[in-house]
């Protein structure tokens, strides 16, 4: 190829001739190379066949290679499609860095021919080769080639395979898009995201290789983690992966600045080598040799809830300004690696000094069906709307901690300061969302453009972060608490006053004076009114009258009533059973209301002993403001253009959060209702990192609020031993629908595999039999069917986040979605935890639970079955 002058010619295998302009032959040359499609004379394998040459580079050969990360494609057009490998000297350690000064070329075929049995093997390639070319190997990208094929047919699948000297890759397959203007039946893709080397495993993708019917794969970020035995890697992890070594590394810092035993990556090589080792998993290549990838990028791909080239490690403890640490040339590295490592057709300009020097948000049209549309939402994303600096008023210090800031924020802290920000952007830039945008300006008029101007059906949102409003009221869930921790308490006090001789043992009457009692009547009045219930009851009287009568206050009758009638009630299953339904009643009916209405004033929270330690939590919280909760503006600006544009059919997978949700995505969740729905939000679990359930449940650790988040059950199983699962509360406080008896325990049924499994219990029919006899024995015990279950509902009565229908936050998996005209359908695919403590294997039996989101056209609405 000349390298001269404005227009550069370079030939394809007809000796055609297509002009770029110079920008796209600096995009395309060396490391980048295009190659377009014949009608194929050449037989693949063929001893007469002659690669056309890409490249000047000589070729490689004999059979001292390898190709230790196989092969992989990406990004299927109509057209095109991007094919990728490594390939090193034979010797070389499977993350060893490419040497220098051996620059060779590899030929590439692809043909039409069904190769299918050829899958998993480097067998041969058979059938008419449509490209055959030599491509050049660089040690400046470590090795790695990316070669975009063109000129293919729409709708096809085709095979390919890379060949160095005398050394086969595996066999490769991938399919292209439908037309753009063609009528499609249907699609089907997975959307995998969160695939942490450090903890669980990989079997998910086991399975996706060998029994998912797909026409692609999404990835939606998390495809390494550059963190290296930080806190949350050091749970039980497969044995196959093995413990990780970075080549440089940084030092990772905890909470109070001491260094810790973890490293993060720094260099080049650092971010090179987790791609490697990642994908040098058999069942990660499998899933790229057959399946190409469409994949964006999440904050692990560079430095955890980062945002632009600024980490948040230091919580600001670095910068006396108020300002995260920078390190452009770490996120420059970052972006490299992922460029040379991910089969993607986007374009990295080394040129350019800044970190933006990479553009990796795109779009896909499926035919008339569907237009996917890929957003970045970190490289151009501002800081957190509360930084870590601010001061924190119950210790008047900088908060310098996610907790607060990024995670658990007070919303009235939240809104202030970004309605702050977006009066300062307005008054100062063009741009009202400047200072809290996740898109960036530039980015969310091109997704506006995307959306209104889309004649698909359906349009599918690749996002990193989930969109849903994920609240919590501190004010309902202290509350909930106070009075679950007070009802053993006032069965007590019920049970006590059974033996006073003024109420002859009668359980109503005891109930009605403690209730009475607990409402601030005296004693005297209280034992008073109880009998003039009683009585009123038997001559048919107004019960409510009678008490006021005997000298009660309106509350105070009502619930002395109350629980008089809780246990007339349960009077068939007895003396207990009664007593625990008044005592219920008097912490539901009384208790919870006054602190929901008094707050740290309340005289249950001084009578805790814990005024103090929970009077912050008496507000509303954002779960998470490193999703879109925490740039609340753009979200509705963004919302607001797809009603006032009346684009329907629109639907985001979603990953980051390590669980499944599934819920609407409102104009405004603080509007009367929760808002008006104008899309749906679809999240997938990560495939091994450990779910949101366990972050949260580690972070709660002994506080108070610990049993609005996990309740853990202390299980005998004959022969093991006592096993111990943590139920998840989370759910239910999230605002998932309260639970019948046999819902809780399906819901118990996956942890409770995994604890007998990692105890050794054999997969199959004797841990099938064994979790079955376990559950038969938790729905007889009281303190499952009545303690458990009624936290469970009373959590799940908080109606916090009433627009997610679908809430499992305890989870690893991945999700198939299924597109028709008609509809679109998302199976949440939740896998088993690892087998036996000691060997540390996944499970044969992957799949544990499917559970199915549908959405129908025309209507922004998800129904869960």
């Amino acid at each position: 190829m000349e390298k001269g002058g404005k227009l550069q010619k370079i030939s394809n295998n007809n000796n055609q001739e297509i002009n770029v302009d110079r920008r796209q032959f600096l995009k395309y040359s060396g490391f980048f190379s295009v190659t377009v499609a014949t009608g194929g004379l050449t037989a693949c394998g063929g001893s007469s066949s002659t690669a056309t040459a890409n490249t000047d580079l000589p070729a490689a050969n004999g059979s001292a290679w390898k190709f230790p990360q196989s092969i992989a494609s990406g990004d299927p057009r109509p057209d095109s499609a991007v094919l990728w490998t490594r390939v090193v000297p034979a010797s070389l350690d499977v993350a060893a860095a490419a040497p220098a000064g051996n620059d060779v070329s590899i030929r590439l075929i692809v043909t039409a021919a069904d190769n299918s049995a050829a899958l998993g093997s480097n067998t041969a390639l058979t059938g008419t080769a449509i490209v055959d070319t030599r491509l050049p190997v660089l040690a400046s990208f470590d090795n790695t080639i990316r070669n975009k094929v063109t000129g293919l047919q729409a709708g096809q699948t085709y095979f390919y395979q890379f060949i160095a000297g005398d050394v086969r890759s595996n066999v490769g397959r991938f399919k292209t898009a439908p037309a753009a203007g063609s009528d499609v039946a249907k699609l089907q893709f997975a959307y995998l995201t969160c695939q942490d080397w450090s903890v669980n495993h990989w079997g998910a993708m086991d399975y996706i290789a060998k029994n998912e019917s797909l026409d692609f794969i999404i990835h939606l970020g998390d495809y390494i983690y550059e963190t290296v035995g930080a806190s949350f890697q050091v749970g039980n992890v497969e044995a196959r992966h093995t413990a990780l070594q970075l080549p440089d590394g940084t030092v990772l810092n905890d909470a109070s600045g001491t260094p810790t035993k973890a490293k993060y990556a720094t260099t080049l090589a650092d971010y090179r080598y987790l791609y490697k080792m990642y994908r040098s998993d058999p069942r990660q290549q499998a899933l790229h040799e057959r399946f190409a990838y469409i994949a964006i990028w999440d904050d692990h791909e560079f430095s955890d809830d980062g945002w632009q080239d600024a980490i948040t490690y230091d919580n600001n403890s670095l910068d006396k300004l108020g300002d995260n640490q920078h390190l452009p040339q770490r996120r420059r590295s970052a972006n490299q690696a992922w460029f040379e490592f991910m089969p993607a057709d986007v374009n990295l300009d080394t040129a350019d000094n800044g970190f933006q020097n990479i553009k990796i948000y795109r779009d896909f049209q499926f035919g008339k069906l569907m237009q996917l549309v890929m957003t970045d939402e970190r490289l151009y994303r501002t800081d957190h709307v509360v930084p870590e600096s601010l001061f924190n008023p119950a210790t008047g210090k900088p908060l310098n901690s996610s907790i607060g800031s990024r995670y658990v924020v007070p919303q009235d802290v939240f809104n202030a300061l970004e309605a702050q920000k977006v009066t300062t952007a307005t008054s100062m830039t063009a741009d009202p969302l400047a200072y809290t945008s996740m898109l960036g300006k530039t980015q969310r008029d091109w997704w506006k453009d995307k959306m209104a101007s889309s004649s698909a059906t359906w349009k599918v949102w690749g996002n990193e972060v989930s969109l849903m409003r994920m609240g919590l009221n501190g004010t309902d869930a202290i509350a909930t608490l106070i009075a679950l921790s007070s009802v053993s308490t006032l069965a007590m006090t019920i049970s006590n006053a059974l033996s006073n001789p003024a109420l002859q043992g009668n359980v109503l009457v005891a109930s009605a004076l403690v209730a009475a009692a607990t409402a601030g009547a005296a004693q005297a009045t209280a034992a008073a009114a109880a009998i003039a219930i009683a009585t009123a009851d038997a001559s048919n009287a107004s019960l409510p009258a009678a008490a006021v009568a005997a000298g009660l206050s309106t509350a105070q009758a009502g619930i002395a009533v109350a629980a008089y009638g809780a246990a007339k009630a349960a009077a068939p299953a007895g003396t207990t059973t009664q007593v625990g339904a008044a005592a219920q009643t008097i912490a539901f009916g009384y208790i919870k209301p006054d602190v929901q209405a008094n707050k740290e004033k309340s005289t249950f929270v001084i009578a805790s002993g814990q005024q103090a330690a929970l009077s912050a939590f008496f507000t509303k919280f954002l779960l998470n403001c490193d999703q879109w909760d925490g740039y609340n503006a753009e979200r509705k600006a963004l919302m607001q253009h797809l009603l006032d544009k009346k684009v329907s059919n629109v639907v985001s997978v979603t990953g980051d959060i390590h669980g499944f949700f599934a819920g609407t995505v409102n104009h405004d969740f603080d509007a009367a209702g929760g808002g008006t729905p104008a899309m749906v939000d679809l999240v997938s679990a990560g495939i091994s990192s450990d779910s949101f359930f366990k972050y949260m449940m580690d972070g709660a650790g002994s506080t108070g609020l610990a049993t609005i988040i996990f309740y853990p059950l202390s299980i005998p199983v004959p022969n093991i031993g006592t096993i111990t699962v943590n139920a998840n509360m989370l759910d239910y406080t999230m605002g998932k629908a309260a639970p019948t008896l046999d819902g809780l325990l399906e819901q118990i049924r996956v942890p409770l595999t995994g604890a007998l499994a990692a105890k050794g219990v054999p997969e199959g029919a004797v841990l099938t039999g064994t979790v079955q006899a376990v559950l038969a024995g938790l729905k007889a015990d009281s303190s499952f069917n009545t303690n458990l279950l009624g936290l469970a509902q009373q959590l799940a009565a908080l109606a916090n986040n009433q627009w997610m229908k679908y809430i499992n936050a305890d989870a690893q998996g991945y999700t198939v979605v299924t597109v028709t005209p008609g509809n679109l359908v998302a199976q949440f695919k939740q896998v088993n935890k690892l087998v036996n403590t000691g060997s540390m294997t996944a499970p044969s039996n992957v799949i544990a639970r499917v559970t199915t989101a549908t959405v129908n056209t025309g209507t922004a609405a998800v129904a869960i079955s």
